[in-house]
């Protein structure tokens, strides 16, 4: 399978090609007051309100510094329900694409993180799946999306 390859903090991890839409630069982001600690804030994407998401601080960690390579991944975010929405991710050091075979995949052994999937070791170290279905808790899908599908 072919992944997006990125950071988050110092350590390298994959978001499967077939979820990503665009990538964007780092762009201005409107703020939302009160919102997750994780919520970077909503960007306008053609005149549609997207919610960004900050990989790092949804990690745990603190928000990256801005690089020449910080990119917004924008994302086909589907809920359990099954409804579509746009997601952005704000990641750290966009790297390119790498291709990674199945059998190279195999379990982290870590549950901590629902969103972080199997890792695969290569010449450049380890890299970490993100499993973007599992990205979002039910809390916060509902404050980003309204019942019609529009961020709130």
């Amino acid at each position: 399978m072919k992944l997006l390859v990125f950071h988050i903090g110092a350590d390298r991890y994959g978001l499967r090609l077939r979820d990503v839409v665009r990538v964007l630069p780092l762009l201005e982001l409107k703020q939302l007051p009160l919102a997750p600690d994780s919520v970077a804030g909503l960007m306008d994407l053609h005149g549609a309100s997207v919610p960004v998401i900050d990989l790092c601080r949804a990690a745990g960690l603190p928000s990256g510094a801005d690089h020449f390579d910080t990119r917004i991944i924008v994302a086909n975010y589907v809920t359990p329900e099954g409804a579509h929405h746009q997601l952005g991710l704000r990641a750290e050091r966009v790297l390119g694409v790498q291709e990674v075979r199945d059998e190279q995949l195999i379990d982290s052994g870590v549950l901590a993180a629902p969103f972080l999937g199997q890792v695969a070791s290569g010449a450049h170290g380890m890299l970490q799946l993100v499993e973007l279905s599992q990205l979002l808790p039910a809390g916060l899908r509902a404050l980003l999306f309204q019942r019609d599908g529009t961020p709130t």
